[in-house]
């Protein structure tokens, strides 16, 4: 089953130098060739990496904090933190919708208790939360 398109993000990297690797985006490359979530991974330059990632699984928030953990000097000019800030909300808001908010585990995982939740079944205490507190 192939995930939807509108789950599948194409973003730009630029790095900035100075730093000790030349080609900052060929060593993210490989790096990021292991992450879950990540599905196409091409340097362009030796300072830009286009990456291809499915948005229920990862953002590009998670993406440039492990790069920056890691040692990798990201490009910080007014246009690309502006483009930066509305990936990164538009992202998270795209996560909130679809039930798959940090901490919670598989995306898919939360979409189905999240249904199972709303359902009408026999396994509900009817009493309030005191009462079902009091013993």
């Amino acid at each position: 089953m192939s995930e939807p398109l509108e789950h599948i993000k194409h973003r730009e990297i630029l790095f900035r130098g100075p730093h000790h690797e030349p080609h900052q985006a060929q060593a993210a490359a490989l790096i990021l060739s292991n992450v879950e979530g990540v599905l196409h991974i091409q340097p362009a330059h030796p300072e830009l990496l286009h990456v291809s990632y499915d948005v229920t699984l990862l953002t590009l928030r998670v993406i440039e904090e492990l790069l920056v953990e890691l040692g990798f000097h990201l490009d910080n000019n007014l246009m690309i933190k502006l483009r930066r800030a509305l990936y990164y909300y538009s992202e998270e808001a795209q996560q909130e919708q679809l039930g798959c908010r940090r901490g919670h585990g598989n995306c898919t995982e939360a979409i189905f208790i999240e249904k199972y939740q709303q359902r009408p079944h026999g396994c509900r205490d009817g009493r309030p939360e005191h009462w079902r507190r009091y013993l």
